[in-house]
This record gives C-alpha cells, structure tokens and sequence, in this order.
C-alpha cells in the first residue's frame, strides 16, 4: 500500500514538471508562430506591404546567417558551462584574413575558385588559432572563460585592425560576389518570367526588379552547418561530453571524460564557426572589414538563450538556436516594416532576453526544489 501511495505521489509530483518542462520548450515555438501572425496582419494595416513575400522570407534567412553561425559554436560552449566573447571579433579577424588569402591568392595567378578556398580555409584556421589559445588558457590554467575571451576579444580585435592597416580590405576579384549573393534557385515574375535553378537567367533590367533569390550559397553554406553541429551534438560521443561537463564537471572527471582536452576542442569550434561567418562576409560585400563582427556578439549569445539553452550548463539543441535566430530576425525586420525606431528593437529584444532567462531560471529553481524535496 505504501509503495503504491509513493507512486501515485510520483506521478502526481511528476506530471507540473513535465508540463513546465513542455512550455519552457515550446515557449520560443510559440512566440515566433505569433510574433509572425502580428506582423501579417500589423505590417499591411500600417504600410501597406506585405510581410509574407518570398523575398521577405529569403531577405530574413540571409540576415540570419552571421548571427546562426556564431550562436552555433556559442551553443556548445554554453552547454558547457561556458561562455564565449571573442566570436564576433573573431568573425572580423576572419572576414580581414579571408580578404587577404583571397587577394593574394589570385594575384598570384590561382583560378577564382582556389582562391576562394584558400580564403575559407584560412579564415577558419586563423580562428582556430583564437579558440585552440582560449581553450588551453581556461582548461589548462583554469581561469574562468568570462575573462580570458574578454580579453583576447580586445587581442584579436587589434591583430584584425593591424593587418586591415585600420581600413576595408579591398581589391578583391568581383567573380567572388557571386559565391556571397547568388542563389540555388531563381524565380522571375511577370511575362517572361519563370522558375531557374543553379544559375542566375539573363533577363531583362525590367524583369531583373521582379526577379527573386531563393536560398542564397551563404545561406545553403550556413544550413549544412547546422546540419553538421546538430549531429555532432545529438548522435556523437562529442556531443554527449558536451552535455555531460555542462550538467557536472566533477561526475564528468570521475567517468573519465578528457574535459580538458574537450573544452580546448569546444572553443575551437565556437571560433571555427565565428571564422566561416567572416568568411561568408567577405564574399557578400566583397570585401574584408575589421569591425563587421562587433555588433552581432551580443545578438547570437541573444538566440542562444532565446533558443532555451540553460545558462547553467547540460542543456540545449541547435534547433533552439535557431528558432532564437529567426525569432531576433522575425522581429526586427518586421518593426522595420512597422517603421519603429531602432532603439525600440533593442528594448524589444531585450524584453524577449530576459523573459527567455527568466523561464529557464524558474524552470531551474522549480525543478531543483522539486528534486530537493523527492
């Protein structure tokens, strides 16, 4: 009888924190689905626009990408119980060195295609660099990640402005613009128009206007991206030493796991993905820029914790940091749209923050007490 009584409390105690477990998941879900039900509804009432266009849609995904692709490597360093404030210079370190391989490389009389590689491939290994120095000093020397990629992020931020020369790094082939803004896929309207794939169609300045973008290469790029971290963290051994250092650093050092050499490989990532971002900067503006990452550090630790990753360490998906990307962009293109002045968007988004961190911390605390009490 009295096993029976103790499960029915089980289950009784069990089913609040399952529900609240539910909505602090489904929470982000259900804020984008109504945020973008407002502004179709708000944005042609009040401009007279339309918010669901293919081109609004394609011109969201594009503005996702940088702030994505940093989020991506933050996520796994907040998993960890970490933090990381060197990736939006360090995508700006990238964006400098990913101009210059790529300058120096065709100069040189490499084909345009090579060269973009070469540009790729240093800039992801010039942040690598950045996250390999992070990595040893907090795992190694055990000082906390808050102060050493706060500082490196004013070391990098200074070797990105040395080699730029405190400028734009320019005189790279035009060819290189069409890797940062072509598309997979083309849509023309109009008499004339019609559906393209793989290549940009010769039409007229007219039917240019009405031609759309679908799925820009920066955008496909950043998608097997995502793809590829949402393996690494889901199905691999990698991603589960991830999870488990988050959740306990001790119980990790107990079963073995080389959390050293494992944080050391987590700041790497972070750093890789800020370097393919710059990367990606580059080909769109053709062109490299010192400063092009400052402003979007703070934006995609913003869709990390919007996306439902504890503060605290041990959990998180990628698809959250998704939905938290698309959630920043969703809402400032739409008080755009709204013709809402821009220090409303930053309150805005602040609002949305702290809610994010609010429910993760009562989720925390109410779970926590719930466990004390069992």
């Amino acid at each position: 009888m009295t096993a029976s009584h103790a499960g029915a409390s089980g289950a009784k105690t069990s089913s609040p924190q399952n529900l609240l477990v539910l909505a602090s998941s489904l929470w982000a879900w259900v804020f984008l689905g109504l945020m973008i039900a407002f502004f179709a509804i708000a944005v042609p009432a009040v401009g007279g626009a339309s918010f669901f266009t293919l081109r609004n849609s394609m011109n969201i995904l594009v503005a996702i990408t940088p702030v994505l692709l940093l989020g991506l490597g933050q996520t796994f360093v907040i998993i960890a119980a970490g933090i990381d404030l060197s990736v939006g210079w360090v995508m700006s370190l990238a964006s400098v060195f990913s101009a210059l391989f790529i300058r120096a490389a065709f100069d040189a009389g490499v084909p345009l295609f090579p060269s973009v590689c070469f540009g790729l491939v240093g800039a992801v290994g010039v942040a690598a660099i950045v996250g390999f120095v992070n990595g040893v000093i907090i795992a190694k020397l055990k000082v906390p990640a808050f102060i050493v990629t706060l500082g490196s992020s004013f070391i990098v931020r200074g070797v990105a402005l040395l080699f730029s020369e405190n400028t734009t790094v320019i005189g790279l082939p035009q060819g290189i613009r069409d890797y940062g803004n072509e598309s997979l896929f083309y849509v023309v309207h109009g008499d004339g128009g019609g559906f393209y794939a793989f290549q940009r169609p010769e039409v007229s300045a007219e039917l240019l206007r009405q031609m759309d973008r679908i799925l820009t290469w920066p955008v496909v790029l950043t998608a097997v991206v995502v793809l590829l971290c949402a393996f690494l963290l889901r199905r691999t051994q990698f991603g589960r030493h991830t999870y488990a250092i988050g959740g306990s650093l001790q119980a990790s050092l107990r079963t073995g796991i080389p959390v050293d050499r494992h944080l050391i490989k987590i700041y790497m990532l972070s750093s890789m993905t800020a370097g393919v971002a710059g990367f990606l900067s580059t080909l769109r503006f053709t062109a490299g820029s010192a400063v092009i990452g400052d402003p979007l550090l703070l934006s995609s630790i913003a869709a990390v914790i919007i996306g439902g990753v504890s503060l605290s360490g041990g959990a998180g998906t990628i698809l959250g940091t998704v939905i938290g990307s698309l959630i920043i962009a969703v809402l400032t293109t739409g008080l755009v749209m709204l013709n809402v002045q821009a220090f409303w968007q930053f309150i805005v988004v602040g609002i949305v923050v702290i809610a994010a961190v609010l429910i993760d911390q009562s989720r925390d605390l109410f779970l926590g007490r719930r466990g004390s009490r069992n």
